[in-house]
């Protein structure tokens, strides 16, 4: 059964690639959710001041991955500790947030910062946020990394987290 999980992490070019690895996953799109302007830009969401974050919505097969893999995927590529910011990304655009569809959502996703607290040694502040509306990224941030894999924030940051989920949860991966 197909299922679409919206997460915040940091710049969604990372979970975009990381995501686009694993099997089962049938549709990564980056997006913005979480605040409050209608139809935010790409320069918008960077101020800081829409209150949306940059996310991504995975659509998957359960059957073929299971949303826990999602969802331990999730914590494993970014740093649930560090609030409103990854590594040199800052603000509350590159928060940590799940973004719970209904109810049976919210209990997943609870049950997975649970799990992720076993394997972190400080607070996690990943939040979880009702979903509301979810507006595409711009085109050029679709499938980012694998059309600029050289780019220099791809080899920096995105690559060394596909490489975590590759090492990580082989068993999941792309033939």
């Amino acid at each position: 059964m197909k299922h679409t999980f919206v997460l915040a992490g940091g710049c969604f070019w990372c979970l975009d690639a990381a995501y686009r690895a694993l099997r089962g996953v049938s549709e990564v799109l980056s997006c913005y959710t979480g605040g409050a302007t209608e139809h935010p830009s790409y320069e918008q969401v960077c101020t800081g001041h829409t209150g949306h974050a940059e996310a991504v919505a995975v659509t998957f097969d359960d059957e073929i991955v299971p949303a826990e893999i999602i969802l331990d995927a999730f914590f494993t590529m970014h740093d649930p500790t560090q609030l409103n910011r990854q590594g040199g990304d800052i603000g509350t655009q590159y928060r940590s947030a799940m973004f719970y569809a209904d109810e049976t959502q919210r209990e997943v996703f609870t049950a997975a910062l649970d799990r992720a607290r076993e394997w972190w040694p400080a607070q996690i502040v990943t939040t979880l946020e009702p979903l509301g509306i979810v507006y595409a990224a711009e085109d050029h941030h679709q499938d980012f990394f694998a059309k600029n894999p050289t780019q220099g924030y791809c080899l920096a940051v995105a690559a060394p987290k596909v490489n975590k989920i590759r090492a990580k949860f082989v068993s999941y991966l792309i033939d």
